[in-house]
Protein backbone atom coordinates (compact mmCIF):
# COMPACT_ATOMS: atom_id res chain seq x y z
CA UNK A 1 0.00 0.00 0.00
CA UNK A 2 3.03 2.28 0.31
CA UNK A 3 2.95 3.37 -3.35
CA UNK A 4 -0.82 3.88 -3.51
CA UNK A 5 -1.85 7.51 -3.50
CA UNK A 6 -4.79 7.89 -1.11
CA UNK A 7 -6.59 11.19 -0.65
CA UNK A 8 -7.70 12.80 2.59
CA UNK A 9 -10.52 11.65 4.88
CA UNK A 10 -10.59 8.08 3.52
CA UNK A 11 -11.70 4.97 5.38
CA UNK A 12 -9.83 1.95 4.05
CA UNK A 13 -10.41 -1.47 5.66
CA UNK A 14 -7.23 -3.26 6.69
CA UNK A 15 -7.94 -6.19 4.34
CA UNK A 16 -8.16 -4.02 1.19
CA UNK A 17 -5.42 -4.91 -1.29
CA UNK A 18 -3.76 -2.28 -3.46
CA UNK A 19 -1.70 -4.37 -5.84
CA UNK A 20 1.85 -3.12 -6.45
CA UNK A 21 2.68 -1.82 -9.91
CA UNK A 22 4.99 -3.66 -12.27
CA UNK A 23 7.49 -1.85 -14.49
CA UNK A 24 5.73 0.83 -16.52
CA UNK A 25 2.60 0.83 -14.34
CA UNK A 26 1.45 3.55 -11.98
CA UNK A 27 0.23 2.86 -8.45
CA UNK A 28 -3.52 3.32 -7.92
CA UNK A 29 -4.79 6.78 -7.02
CA UNK A 30 -7.77 7.16 -4.71
CA UNK A 31 -9.48 10.54 -4.29
CA UNK A 32 -10.57 12.24 -1.07
CA UNK A 33 -13.42 10.85 1.02
CA UNK A 34 -13.27 7.22 -0.14
CA UNK A 35 -14.79 4.38 1.87
CA UNK A 36 -13.32 1.07 0.70
CA UNK A 37 -14.61 -1.98 2.53
CA UNK A 38 -12.96 -5.29 3.39
CA UNK A 39 -11.93 -7.73 0.70
CA UNK A 40 -11.75 -5.11 -2.05
CA UNK A 41 -8.85 -5.32 -4.52
CA UNK A 42 -7.57 -2.35 -6.54
CA UNK A 43 -5.02 -2.91 -9.33
CA UNK A 44 -2.30 -0.56 -10.61
CA UNK A 45 -3.08 2.05 -13.29
CA UNK A 46 -6.44 2.84 -11.63
CA UNK A 47 -7.63 6.40 -11.09
CA UNK A 48 -10.57 6.89 -8.71
CA UNK A 49 -12.20 10.24 -7.98
CA UNK A 50 -13.63 11.71 -4.78
CA UNK A 51 -16.21 10.03 -2.52
CA UNK A 52 -15.78 6.52 -3.91
CA UNK A 53 -17.61 3.87 -1.88
CA UNK A 54 -17.45 0.10 -2.15
CA UNK A 55 -19.27 -2.82 -0.64
CA UNK A 56 -17.20 -5.85 0.35
CA UNK A 57 -15.02 -7.80 -2.11
CA UNK A 58 -15.31 -5.34 -5.00
CA UNK A 59 -12.63 -5.46 -7.70
CA UNK A 60 -11.23 -2.61 -9.80
CA UNK A 61 -8.83 -3.94 -12.44
CA UNK A 62 -5.99 -2.12 -14.20
CA UNK A 63 -6.33 0.81 -16.62
CA UNK A 64 -9.69 1.89 -15.19
CA UNK A 65 -10.84 5.44 -14.61
CA UNK A 66 -13.62 6.07 -12.08
CA UNK A 67 -15.22 9.48 -11.56
CA UNK A 68 -16.45 11.22 -8.42
CA UNK A 69 -19.29 9.98 -6.19
CA UNK A 70 -19.30 6.40 -7.48
CA UNK A 71 -20.74 3.43 -5.58
CA UNK A 72 -19.32 -0.02 -6.37
CA UNK A 73 -21.37 -2.68 -4.58
CA UNK A 74 -20.39 -5.94 -2.90
CA UNK A 75 -18.82 -8.46 -5.32
CA UNK A 76 -19.06 -5.98 -8.22
CA UNK A 77 -16.26 -6.06 -10.81
CA UNK A 78 -14.83 -3.31 -13.00
CA UNK A 79 -12.70 -5.71 -15.04
CA UNK A 80 -10.14 -3.24 -16.36
CA UNK A 81 -9.70 -0.89 -19.28
CA UNK A 82 -13.04 0.79 -18.66
CA UNK A 83 -14.26 4.27 -17.89
CA UNK A 84 -16.92 5.09 -15.30
CA UNK A 85 -18.32 8.63 -15.05
CA UNK A 86 -19.44 10.68 -12.05
CA UNK A 87 -22.39 9.77 -9.83
CA UNK A 88 -22.63 6.15 -11.02
CA UNK A 89 -24.25 3.41 -8.92
CA UNK A 90 -22.95 -0.11 -9.62
CA UNK A 91 -24.97 -2.44 -7.39
CA UNK A 92 -24.09 -5.84 -5.87
CA UNK A 93 -22.71 -8.47 -8.22
CA UNK A 94 -22.52 -6.31 -11.37
CA UNK A 95 -19.94 -7.24 -14.02
CA UNK A 96 -18.43 -4.48 -16.20
CA UNK A 97 -15.96 -5.90 -18.77
CA UNK A 98 -12.94 -4.28 -20.43
CA UNK A 99 -13.56 -1.76 -23.21
CA UNK A 100 -16.77 -0.47 -21.57
CA UNK A 101 -17.77 3.16 -21.13
CA UNK A 102 -20.27 4.14 -18.43
CA UNK A 103 -21.49 7.75 -18.52
CA UNK A 104 -22.42 10.08 -15.67
CA UNK A 105 -25.35 9.22 -13.40
CA UNK A 106 -25.78 5.65 -14.71
CA UNK A 107 -27.50 3.02 -12.53
CA UNK A 108 -26.60 -0.67 -12.85
CA UNK A 109 -28.98 -2.88 -10.85
CA UNK A 110 -27.95 -5.95 -8.86
CA UNK A 111 -26.29 -8.68 -10.93
CA UNK A 112 -26.56 -6.80 -14.23
CA UNK A 113 -24.01 -8.17 -16.70
CA UNK A 114 -22.31 -6.23 -19.47
CA UNK A 115 -20.42 -8.28 -22.07
CA UNK A 116 -17.61 -7.55 -24.54
CA UNK A 117 -16.94 -10.72 -26.56
CA UNK A 118 -19.43 -11.40 -29.38
CA UNK A 119 -18.19 -14.97 -30.00
CA UNK A 120 -16.65 -16.32 -26.76
CA UNK A 121 -13.92 -18.85 -27.51
CA UNK A 122 -15.17 -19.36 -31.10
CA UNK A 123 -13.65 -16.55 -33.13
CA UNK A 124 -10.68 -14.32 -32.40
CA UNK A 125 -12.21 -10.86 -32.68
CA UNK A 126 -11.50 -7.65 -30.82
CA UNK A 127 -13.33 -7.02 -27.59
CA UNK A 128 -15.96 -4.28 -27.70
CA UNK A 129 -17.73 -3.39 -24.50
CA UNK A 130 -21.05 -1.60 -24.36
CA UNK A 131 -21.52 2.13 -23.93
CA UNK A 132 -24.01 3.34 -21.35
CA UNK A 133 -24.76 6.99 -21.94
CA UNK A 134 -25.50 9.44 -19.11
CA UNK A 135 -28.42 8.64 -16.78
CA UNK A 136 -29.19 5.28 -18.40
CA UNK A 137 -30.61 2.66 -16.03
CA UNK A 138 -30.06 -1.08 -16.31
CA UNK A 139 -32.31 -3.25 -14.14
CA UNK A 140 -31.40 -6.24 -12.00
CA UNK A 141 -30.17 -9.34 -13.85
CA UNK A 142 -30.28 -7.61 -17.24
CA UNK A 143 -27.61 -8.44 -19.84
CA UNK A 144 -26.18 -5.96 -22.35
CA UNK A 145 -24.30 -7.52 -25.27
CA UNK A 146 -20.99 -6.36 -26.82
CA UNK A 147 -20.86 -3.09 -28.70
CA UNK A 148 -24.40 -2.08 -27.73
CA UNK A 149 -25.11 1.54 -26.83
CA UNK A 150 -27.78 2.26 -24.24
CA UNK A 151 -28.79 5.85 -24.94
CA UNK A 152 -29.04 8.76 -22.58
CA UNK A 153 -31.84 8.39 -20.01
CA UNK A 154 -32.87 5.03 -21.52
CA UNK A 155 -34.21 2.34 -19.19
CA UNK A 156 -33.41 -1.38 -19.49
CA UNK A 157 -35.95 -3.50 -17.59
CA UNK A 158 -34.92 -6.17 -15.10
CA UNK A 159 -33.98 -9.44 -16.79
CA UNK A 160 -33.85 -7.97 -20.30
CA UNK A 161 -31.28 -9.17 -22.83
CA UNK A 162 -30.19 -6.17 -24.90
CA UNK A 163 -28.91 -7.26 -28.31
CA UNK A 164 -29.09 -3.93 -30.17
CA UNK A 165 -28.68 -0.23 -29.46
CA UNK A 166 -31.34 1.36 -27.24
CA UNK A 167 -32.23 4.90 -28.39
CA UNK A 168 -32.19 7.70 -25.81
CA UNK A 169 -35.26 7.97 -23.56
CA UNK A 170 -36.51 4.51 -24.56
CA UNK A 171 -37.60 1.47 -22.54
CA UNK A 172 -35.97 -1.86 -23.47
CA UNK A 173 -37.72 -4.96 -22.08
CA UNK A 174 -37.87 -8.68 -22.81
CA UNK A 175 -35.66 -11.44 -24.23
CA UNK A 176 -34.44 -10.33 -26.67
CA UNK A 177 -35.28 -6.79 -25.61
CA UNK A 178 -37.79 -4.84 -27.66
CA UNK A 179 -38.08 -1.06 -27.57
CA UNK A 180 -41.07 0.82 -26.17
CA UNK A 181 -41.86 4.46 -25.45
CA UNK A 182 -40.47 5.43 -22.07
CA UNK A 183 -43.33 5.62 -19.53
CA UNK A 184 -43.78 9.07 -18.03
CA UNK A 185 -42.88 7.83 -14.52
CA UNK A 186 -39.45 6.72 -15.85
CA UNK A 187 -38.72 9.95 -17.72
CA UNK A 188 -35.83 12.14 -16.58
CA UNK A 189 -32.40 11.70 -15.04
CA UNK A 190 -31.39 9.26 -12.34
CA UNK A 191 -31.36 10.61 -8.80
CA UNK A 192 -28.90 9.61 -6.09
Amino acid sequence: MTDTRIGEDCEIASSVEFLPPDAGEEPPRIGDGATIRSGTIVYPDVRIGRNFTTGHYAIVREDTSVGDDVLLGTNAVLDGTCTVGDGVSVQTGVYVPPETTVGDGVFLGPHAVLTNDPYPLRTDVGLTGPTLESHASVGANATVLPGVTVGERAFVAAGAVVTEDVPPETLAAGVPAEHYPLPEKLDGENER
